[in-house]
């Protein structure tokens, strides 16, 4: 037997985004009653649905970033490979770093210590407590940690490729410099945003982590469903 762990936040109407970005439109498109007036279906058994309208940019909610997100020349979500959103992977217990604090090369080497985990091109996923501790208020926009460019070249350095946090960002949203992203463009790596529940991964060694993208024609990344399979 196996346990799944739901790591997706719902997509709602004007939910919080990054702080440069639109919130999300949904609303219904056409309800149960108003297609009743179609006259679907046959006499006594009407055939009624639901529709719903959805607006939103490629990078809200729980999502992952393409290449493209920072490089003109980078591979759009569509031309990524499906390998690169799932495997083998370990969580990293960082609940002691502040918001806006910083997550720094030491803080990687003890978290994987304490771990159990030697990563060898795993995914890593970063847990800071930093979605519980904030969301829905504002400061799950402008108040995430950041991740430094010393930890990310040590992931880089142990053959990962992706990883994710919590936040909209990976970047500290008080820092116009993105060096973290910048970085990611330079590594040929990239993310997961705005995971939760990461809290229930601490602790549980390597795991299977699914973070698959729509297939989106030219998109700078996509919304996903991310979730992870644990051994009972």
């Amino acid at each position: 037997m196996s346990r799944i762990v739901d790591l997706s936040l719902l997509i709602e109407d004007n939910m919080p985004t990054h702080k440069l970005f639109q919130r999300p439109v949904i609303t219904q498109h056409l309800t149960h009653e108003r297609s009743l007036e179609l006259g679907l279906g046959v006499p006594g058994d009407a055939m009624t649905f639901q529709t719903n309208f959805i607006a939103t940019l490629d990078h809200v909610g729980t999502h992952v970033d393409a290449f493209r997100h920072v490089g003109p020349n980078g591979a759009s979500i569509d031309a990524m490979p499906l390998e690169l959103f799932m495997g083998p992977a370990v969580c990293f217990d960082l609940r002691h770093i502040p918001d806006l604090g910083d997550i720094t090369e030491a803080d990687m080497a003890a978290a994987e210590s304490a771990a159990g985990v030697a990563v060898d091109g795993h995914i890593v996923l970063l847990c800071t407590g930093f979605h519980a501790r904030t969301y829905p208020g504002l400061d799950s926009v402008w108040k995430n940690p950041q991740l430094t460019v010393e930890a990310t070249r040590w992931l880089h350095a142990r053959g990962s490729r992706m990883h994710g946090v919590e936040g909209p960002s990976t970047d500290r949203p008080s820092d116009n410099v993105f060096a973290q992203h910048r970085l990611c463009r330079e590594l040929g790596i990239s993310h997961w945003e705005w995971l939760i529940n990461l809290e229930q991964l601490v602790g549980c060694g390597e795991f299977q982590f699914f973070g698959v993208p729509l297939k989106i024609a030219g998109g700078s990344g996509s919304p996903v469903r991310a979730f992870a399979i644990l051994d009972a």
